[in-house]
């Protein structure tokens, strides 16, 4: 169909989770149904205007200004000594999906990846110590995708938290290589979060 064609296919491909063949599919509905893309559009716009970090957590809130504190970080019931970290918002609704956990979060933005550019500074990385420096912590949870660039997170996260004297924990059985948390069904997570394991940069991953 030509370079307008591929152009829109490319992009949309860029999607998370979006294959070729599903790329294609995608974009020929928006083609066929034009006023869905004036609908996306504003939308769009809209969220982008209105949709702001946590200060605490880093989750999306709606907001016209600053943004204040959101409801779940606000919420008393929360046992403030967890603390999960997650690399997107998507993983953090994934394991509020499992209703098996009731700590805290701490949302990182991605992961590290020298091939893409990523270091510490591109991440919250930075506010997590300061909350954990802060507010303390009887456990932290690094509950990053169980790939390459998640491990590499983790692995620098636990040194760095494990030098502040906090325990760490991984999440465990029920997450194969290579998944994403966002895209696991709750009894997979529900799995991961009861079987988590300590983090220990000398002897490896221990019995909670």
């Amino acid at each position: 169909m030509g370079a307008v064609w591929e152009n829109l296919v490319t992009e949309v491909r860029g999607l998370p989770g979006v294959g070729p063949k599903m790329a294609e599919r995608i974009a020929l509905h928006l083609i066929r149904h034009p006023h869905l893309n004036n609908k996306l559009r504003r939308f769009l716009l809209d969220a982008q205007e209105r949709l702001k970090r946590c200060p605490l957590c880093g989750d999306f809130v709606e907001a016209d200004g600053e943004p204040d504190v959101c409801t779940r970080c606000r919420d008393p019931r929360r046992d403030s000594r967890l603390l999960c970290v997650v690399e997107e918002s998507g993983d953090l609704a994934a394991l509020e999906r499992t209703r098996c956990y009731r700590g805290r979060y701490h949302i990182l933005g991605g992961v590290l990846s020298a091939l893409d550019g990523v270091g510490p500074d591109e991440l919250r990385i930075g506010f997590l110590l300061e909350r954990l420096d802060r507010d303390g912590a009887d456990e932290v949870i690094l509950a990053t995708n169980p790939t390459v660039e998640g491990e590499t997170t983790a692995a620098y996260l636990a040194e760095i938290i494990q030098g502040r004297g906090l325990r760490v924990t991984r999440l465990a059985a029920g997450l194969p290589s290579g998944s994403v948390i966002q895209y696991a069904d709750e009894h997979t997570l529900t799995q991961a979060l009861d079987g988590r394991r300590v983090m220990n940069l000398k002897t490896g991953i221990e019995p909670l």
